[in-house]
């Protein structure tokens, strides 16, 4: 039948770790209810999954899970769909005119996989070559939990956090490296724990291979306190 089909198709999307586009799919009415509206909602219907499983709401340990799932789903693991949480960017003039790359490496990266709702986790190394304008340091690695904190796919993540940036420095020249481990490949499926994802977004000079090669050496210096 083709729905057995198109069912099928869907899974193995999900299995292949396929995104289908470089923008959330998020539906026209996302932001009509309330947090604590959302929260409602999910604590039910995680209540709902965890009786099917069989477990026994009625334990000590078990009573509190639905209402602190719900939470943690609205106001932290995926808090960055609310776009009231996203960070303003305040960028100052290059006034010291540091011409050369500026890299923030080694920024943690706590994300969920879309496809099964398991933990994405790793280190982004962002780059900019300033055109007259900086940002903070502080407000790269906000960039980044923020695009984090939603269901994702580590290419989509990657473009986001390199889009936001080129944005709020009105300039092209920006990249981003994530090196990732996806639970739903090493906890789940084939298991293999020992594996990592590495995606990049290269813009501007960027594209160019004797700067990307400088990027590059920059990621892999061996940084110690």
């Amino acid at each position: 039948m083709k729905i057995d089909s198109d069912f099928n198709d869907i899974d193995a999307l999900g299995d292949d770790h396929i995104g289908t586009s470089s923008d959330t799919p998020l539906r026209t009415d996302a932001f009509k209810l309330s947090s604590s509206e959302k929260i409602d909602l999910i604590k039910d219907d995680v209540k709902h999954i965890l009786e099917t499983l069989g477990l026994d709401l009625n334990d000590d340990s078990l009573k509190g899970t639905p209402n602190r799932v719900a939470k943690m789903f609205v106001n932290e693991i995926f808090g960055g769909l609310d776009p009231h949480k996203k960070p303003s960017a305040s960028t100052f003039d290059n006034k010291y005119k540091y011409g050369e790359m500026l890299v923030e490496k080694n920024i943690t990266v706590y994300s969920t996989c879309e496809h099964h709702l398991l933990p994405i986790v790793g280190r982004a190394h962002i780059a900019y070559i300033s055109n007259g304008t900086v940002v903070g340091l502080s407000k790269m690695n906000r960039i980044v939990d923020y695009y984090s904190k939603r269901p994702q796919v580590q290419e989509r993540l990657t473009i986001q956090i390199v889009k936001e940036l080129q944005r709020v420095l009105n300039t092209d020249d920006v990249a981003c490296v994530i090196d990732a481990k996806h639970l739903c490949v090493n906890s789940r499926g084939i298991r293999d724990i020992e594996s990592s994802t590495v995606t990049s977004e290269f813009g501007g000079k960027f594209k160019e291979k004797e700067t990307r090669r400088e990027l590059l050496d920059y990621i892999k210096l061996d940084t110690k306190f």
